[in-house]
């Protein structure tokens, strides 16, 4: 502290000392000539001349410096000039020059950030326009054909029907996608956690995409034989886990090549925690887009996947649902060999 404070009023007790010296050389060559010497008289003379020209040449020097930084402040918008206050401006240059950076720095992350944000923003947008944009027109088109005539034909308004109803429902499909995904990032979907067998759970969702999994000739398949090792049960809400497990499988039957497989297996992780991992030979995942597949419409592939149908936001559910359950996924991928999700479950007591 002592320091410090020889350091900030270093200038003001130098510039007062000549003063008061200069001034009491000055006073005592007056008596001197005079014949009339008086050393108390001097000293404290000294003393009171130094005290006062130290506080006024503080007091204003702290004053201009604190009256030009916030001007400073005010002219340059991206530093706060409110968060400064009398008692935190020094008249050490060196600390004023760290505070200021500090504070511009702070400023400079907070604009990165922005900008970051920012370009998310217009990303997820075009994104969703163009996901509901699709399915509209389809609508659309189908609509206005059987409006200009097509619908007096009974084979072709049923077939055309058919098709919107389709259209209808992928954008059903992505309005409810998005809506699970706001109310898992504001905390709004509330988990219904219980004790449940994970083998289980995997089974059945194998049993229900088994027709969609064999129309490209893909096995769904276990790493082992688990009805000799007995259930392994976990904790958590049974539904949004069968909702992860779902879209993993999906997604691996979706980039997936035919007469392909998928292994999905359940390990001892730690004590109290399981692994599960959803291992595909399909085609891979480059690189450069293995930190972005759990953004919401994010696509690998930016056309053929649109073909296999989804919302797109089938991966981010998965880490929001997980994220919720207080859990992780990874994602390993080799392009041209294949993939593998997991994600960790806490095991029931």
């Amino acid at each position: 502290m002592s320091k410090k404070l020889e350091k900030s009023y270093r200038f003001a007790g130098f510039s007062a000392g000549y003063i008061s010296i200069i001034l009491t050389i000055i006073l005592g060559s007056f008596f001197y000539f005079q014949g009339a010497i008086n050393v108390t008289y001097l000293i404290l003379n000294f003393i009171v001349c130094f005290i006062t020209c130290f506080l006024m040449i503080q007091l204003r020097i702290e004053k201009l410096i604190y009256r030009r930084i916030k001007e400073i402040y005010d002219e340059v918008t991206l530093l706060d000039a409110s968060s400064l206050s009398q008692q935190q401006v020094s008249t050490d240059m060196k600390t004023l020059t760290k505070q200021i950076g500090r504070f511009a720095e702070n400023k400079k992350l907070e604009i990165e950030t922005l900008k970051i944000r920012e370009n998310y923003r217009k990303e997820f947008i075009g994104n969703v326009s163009h996901e509901l944009k699709t399915p509209l027109f389809t609508v659309q088109g189908y609509i206005l054909t059987l409006l200009d005539g097509a619908m007096k034909d009974k084979s072709v308004r049923k077939k055309y029907l058919k098709r919107a109803n389709k259209g209808v429902e992928r954008l059903i499909y992505i309005v409810k996608d998005l809506d699970m995904i706001s109310k898992l990032e504001v905390g709004g979907l509330q988990l219904q956690k219980e004790r449940f067998n994970i083998i289980k759970l995997i089974q059945n969702v194998f049993d229900l995409l088994e027709m969609k999994a064999a129309k490209k000739k893909i096995n769904l398949i276990f790493d082992i034989d688990y009805k000799s090792t007995g259930p392994i049960e976990v904790y958590a809400d049974q539904e949004r886990i069968q909702q992860v497990v779902t879209n993993l499988i999906v997604n691996s039957i979706k980039y997936g090549k035919n007469n392909g497989s998928i292994e999905v297996s359940v390990e001892d992780l730690i004590k109290n925690k399981v692994i599960v991992r959803v291992t595909d030979n399909g085609e891979g995942i480059e690189a450069q887009h293995i930190n972005r597949v759990f953004e919401r419409f994010y696509r690998v592939d930016k056309s053929g996947s649109r073909k296999e149908g989804g919302s797109g936001l089938g991966l981010s559910i998965v880490k929001h649902i997980l994220e919720a359950h207080s859990e992780k996924i990874y994602v390993e991928s080799q392009y041209g060999v294949g993939s593998e999700f997991s994600f960790t479950m806490e095991k029931a007591k």
